[in-house]
């Protein structure tokens, strides 16, 4: 059931990303453009208060997302059974992003048949 749950989960989230970065999908943003650190808004430097009892452990962008991920064909992997994975598809493409690699990176920036995703977790 849970597994269940989290492919529901992982397909809604990349139908939800497919779309925000889909070009005229989203009413925000440009699909593709990275946006200068500098130039997005933050909250706490905007005077907006923290919640009570929140403690910031890394500073905003301490994690860096993955931009250039390497992929090897799914007969040559070798990943021990029940890896759980994050898996997109688009036409005759697929990706899997295991969870072990994203709970490190958080985010990877990539495409699929040429439609730009950010695959987070």
């Amino acid at each position: 059931m849970n597994r269940i749950v989290l492919l529901i989960g992982a397909i809604g989230l990349g139908a939800l990303t497919i779309w925000a970065f889909w070009p005229g999908g989203a009413s925000f943003g440009t699909a593709g453009v990275r946006a200068d650190p500098g130039d997005v808004y933050n909250p706490v430097t905007a005077g907006e208060p923290l919640p009570d009892g929140f403690r910031q452990l890394l500073p905003r962008d301490a994690i860096r997302p993955v931009y250039e991920p390497e992929f090897a064909s799914a007969g040559l992997v070798r990943w021990p059974g029940g890896t759980q994975v994050i898996g997109v598809t688009s036409g005759d493409e697929a990706k899997a992003y295991p969870v072990s690699f994203l709970n490190r990176r958080e985010m990877v920036v990539d495409s699929i048949n040429g439609i730009p995703i950010l695959v987070t977790w």
